[in-house]
């Protein structure tokens, strides 16, 4: 069964930076595309940053570009998320997710077509 495992969240003050990480299990990272996602209280869920496993190219929402970094570790099978200049409007739950092995579409923004998920990690930023 696949496991995605984040860490890394926690209460910071506007212009801080936290690293989130997201351990994969019975899953090969390199083979899949991951990606990260937020949802703040009252809103959906929102595309963070994606990373192809193919040829590593990234991909930003608009509002993290320049502040957040997604990267990755094959030997530690982990996921990473930057995350610099924290503003309080980056206060969410943010979850880690993977596509199916080899999957070969435009790199997504969207929910679909990731398709194993972690429990999430709380992000609180205050200003």
């Amino acid at each position: 069964q696949v496991q995605l495992v984040e860490s890394g969240g926690g209460e910071v003050q506007a212009g801080a930076s936290l690293r989130l990480s997201c351990v994969a299990s019975n899953l090969i990272i390199s083979r899949s595309v991951m990606g990260w996602f937020r949802q703040a209280p009252g809103k959906e869920r929102e595309f963070v940053a994606a990373i192809r496993w193919s040829d590593s190219r990234l991909v930003y929402a608009d509002s993290v570009e320049g502040r957040f970094t997604i990267s990755r570790d094959n030997a530690k099978n982990t996921v990473y998320l930057q995350m610099n200049s924290l503003k309080p409007e980056d206060t969410a739950v943010y979850t880690c997710a993977a596509t199916l092995p080899y999957y070969n579409g435009n790199l997504p923004r969207a929910p679909a077509p990731f398709f194993h998920w972690g429990q999430g990690t709380q992000v609180t930023v205050s200003a």
